[in-house]
């Protein structure tokens, strides 16, 4: 075995290794909500129909896209906090918040559940700040800044499309 194959190599990046774990469950929870609401997102892109069917489409492969991009940005900084990102739908379904959309809704009924998601990802995002802050994980709170900022616009025009 070569040299230094198969040590563990200490952290010491200003962050203690409560914090570190801590934080590193806290974005397992949100790349969890993140892959939940990429796959719905997703799945009503293919599956989207009806009179809005244009406009949605693309709509939702602009957001899947981007969340797709997103899912390496969480899980990469888990990595970097010294921990192993989630990546099984087992996984996934155990830590996410957001629960599996059964059959295929309506395109009214898909942009209420992905209303639904995108809210639950900002939310679930967000809880993690106080424990992200009080570890001066400045990384970390910004990629939850981004993510909220995303959810959050993304929620306000979803919401846009519904009939008062």
């Amino acid at each position: 075995m070569a040299k230094g194959l198969g040590r563990k190599v200490a952290i010491d990046i200003g962050i203690n290794d409560r914090d570190r774990k801590k934080i590193a469950e806290g974005l397992s929870g949100l790349l969890a909500d993140s892959y939940t609401l990429y796959l719905m997102t997703h799945n009503f892109h293919w599956n989207v129909t009806g009179p809005q069917f244009n406009s949605l489409h693309a709509m939702f492969m602009a957001q899947y896209s981007e969340q797709w991009a997103a899912l390496d940005i969480i899980a990469e900084r888990i990595r970097a906090l010294g921990f192993p990102a989630p990546g099984t739908y087992k996984e996934f379904v155990k830590l996410a918040s957001i629960k599996e959309v059964e059959g295929v809704p309506n395109a009214d009924d898909m942009i209420h559940h992905l209303l639904a998601a995108q809210e639950a990802t900002a939310r679930t995002a967000r809880k993690l700040f106080p424990v992200v802050d009080a570890a001066n994980d400045q990384p970390t709170a910004d990629v939850l800044t981004q993510r909220i900022d995303v959810h959050e616009k993304t929620a306000w025009m979803l919401r846009s499309l519904i009939a008062e």
